[in-house]
């Protein structure tokens, strides 16, 4: 998969109990790869109110893919767990570790609990909740990663972000701890280039998991909230669309012309020709297939002087898109 080496890839997602994580561990599974999976939950949960999902579920269903699955559990708060975690995968896998994907996230439950709370009114404990697991969680993984990696000459760090590093869409916290994994993987890929390791930050769409789809039922009731906005299902990204294309990325001879780059999933998934298991391939959130449903009524405001001015259609799109009510 890796390209240099033969033998079966060993792939480490973080944050693999449902959602992103375990569509991109399934996809790796597909690929025939060894792949270690972390989170909290290692068994399925009695809780009838939980959202669900456990690592021997992930599990389960990597090895039903084709792959050999490893759970777990780690607390990604706990720096001595992570180390443990990596020395582990040092000593089974004889120091080879081709693929990390940082994707664990702790923010949910605090986004959802201040979900239309400006800043100052939100608790200040909400910046730890969105970037203590989800941002130095990345930094931590991937420097244990490049100690594995850079000694071999081959790797690729996956760094999970997303479009709320550029535009808002959950607030303050999160979009800064976005655009902070960004910065943290076009750096990282500065010092690890010379080394033949790879390093990208990485942009689903709107991935539908159990967490993103409760959240915009919910912001029904917020209607001038970006989430509210998302746009129908019909363009909605699936966990193993995502991780698909991240397998596909990471089977890419040439996938070094990369290095350093913000990946957009659904771009990425058009080279690659990847498909989802409903054979579908969601488009680019910037693209005009996306961009022209939303974008048609706003026209509506402007038919009486668009008729008078005859204005190409690339200038009348650009005017709907700059119009500061369309959001992301």
């Amino acid at each position: 998969m890796m390209g240099q080496n033969e033998s079966t890839p060993v792939v480490l997602v973080t944050g693999a109990t449902r959602g992103i994580g375990k569509g991109i561990a399934i996809a790796f599974g597909e690929q025939g790869a060894t792949v270690y999976i972390t989170g909290r939950t290692l068994t399925p949960q009695a809780d009838p109110q939980a959202m669900g999902g456990s690592l021997r579920e992930t599990q389960a269903a990597v090895e039903q893919a084709g792959g050999r699955c490893i759970a777990v559990a780690v607390d990604h708060q706990q720096d001595d767990q992570v180390r443990a975690l990596f020395d582990r995968i040092a000593a089974d896998q004889q120091g080879q570790l081709d693929v990390l994907v940082n994707n664990v996230y702790a923010g949910v439950p605090a986004l959802r609990k201040f979900a239309g709370q400006p800043f100052w009114e939100a608790d200040a404990d909400l910046w730890d909740a969105c970037n203590q697991v989800g941002l130095r969680s990345h930094y931590l993984a991937s420097r244990l990663a490049a100690q594995m990696m850079v000694p071999r000459r081959q790797g690729m760090i996956c760094t999970l972000s997303s479009w709320g590093g550029l535009s808002y869409i959950f607030g303050v916290a999160y979009g800064a701890g976005k655009a902070a994994c960004d910065r943290l993987a076009a750096d990282m890929a500065v010092e690890l280039k010379d080394h033949n390791v790879l390093s990208v930050s990485v942009w689903p769409g709107i991935v539908g998991t159990e967490h993103i789809t409760q959240m915009v039922q919910e912001a029904q009731n917020h209607p001038d909230l970006p989430l509210a906005r998302m746009g129908s299902q019909f363009n909605w990204e699936t966990p193993l669309f995502v991780g698909r294309t991240l397998a596909a990325l990471a089977a890419d001879p040439h996938r070094h012309r990369y290095q350093g780059k913000l990946c957009i999933i659904a771009e990425l998934a058009q080279r690659y020709r990847i498909l989802d298991e409903h054979g579908r391939r969601p488009v680019s959130l910037r693209s005009l297939q996306f961009l022209l449903p939303s974008a048609l009524p706003r026209l509506q405001r402007y038919q009486s002087w668009i008729l008078d001015l005859k204005l190409p259609w690339w200038i009348l799109l650009n005017l709907v898109l700059q119009s500061p009510r369309l959001g992301p």
